[in-house]
């Protein structure tokens, strides 16, 4: 039976999935260009259009609202571009669910791959993610939403990541990359763990030989944006990886006057 605050936290996340209509992305990727660059356990990033993927990049400072995790034909169900479900994602409505490469084809997006990921860890990664399909965001949990509300809080910078962590302590629930990053660290692959650096005297002591401990950063903290900043994941750009050629290219200028568009142009 629902309670009135699922009820209410079905309402908040109905509204907050809403797309803003200013949302225009620089450019458009082919849908099969973009499969065909992809490896299963690459992250591909979006910037997306609704309330909360605007409320993300603010407290995120970054273009990146959004993580997915490219996991193939795991599910045995193809590699249709517009069919078949080849992306993991946590959804604010619809919790942990597979869905096609054509659902951020229209987006601004950027793929991260994990550098000299083994074959097996790469198949642990998807395996984990798949695992968590069904999994279900709890409505239940109003803080988790209401923080969404505000697209741009007025928290100090420091805080901001650190509010995004902020609920019912189920991160995986709440937030896309903390699903992708609990993938990674099950295999303990890198995203941006933490740097102990040791004084000399701690060096003098210690029995280790390295000056520098990785600790694992909590899943609740990473956001989108860790993967692009990450020095462990490489950045694939679809032009760059095709062969870019300036030259092709036709400018406004150079089009014949029959077939100019008139009324828009570039800020």
């Amino acid at each position: 039976m629902n309670t009135p605050m699922r009820t209410l936290g079905g309402w908040l996340a109905k509204y907050l999935s809403q797309p803003l209509s200013h949302y225009h992305p620089y450019t458009a990727i082919d849908g099969e260009q973009l499969r065909e660059l992809l490896q299963p356990g690459d992250v591909l990033l979006v910037e997306g259009n609704t309330r909360v993927s605007s409320a993300i990049k603010y407290l995120t400072q970054s273009t990146w609202s959004h993580a997915t995790l490219f996991i193939g034909d795991a599910l045995g169900q193809g590699l249709d571009v517009e069919a078949s479900p080849t992306l993991i994602e946590a959804d604010i409505n619809r919790g942990v669910i597979a869905i096609p490469l054509a659902s951020y084809t229209r987006f601004n997006t950027r793929i991260c791959r994990p550098i000299n990921l083994t074959p097996e860890d790469r198949a642990r990664v998807v395996d984990f993610a798949v695992s968590r399909l069904g999994l279900a965001y709890d409505l239940k949990n109003l803080i988790d939403l209401a923080r969404y509300l505000f697209p741009t809080p007025p928290v100090p910078a420091f805080m901001r990541r650190r509010l995004l962590a902020l609920g019912s302590g189920d991160p995986t629930r709440a937030l896309c990359s903390t699903l992708i990053a609990q993938a990674f660290q099950s295999v303990r692959y890198p995203i941006l763990p933490c740097v102990e650096r040791l004084d000399e005297e701690a060096q003098r002591s210690s029995a280790y030989t390295t000056k520098e401990i990785l600790h694992i950063r909590h899943h609740s903290l990473f956001t989108p944006r860790d993967f692009d900043l990450s020095p462990y994941f490489q950045v694939i750009k679809p032009l760059q990886a095709r062969g870019f050629d300036y030259r092709s290219l036709v400018w406004h200028d150079q089009r014949p006057v029959e077939i100019k568009e008139s009324g828009h142009a570039c800020a």
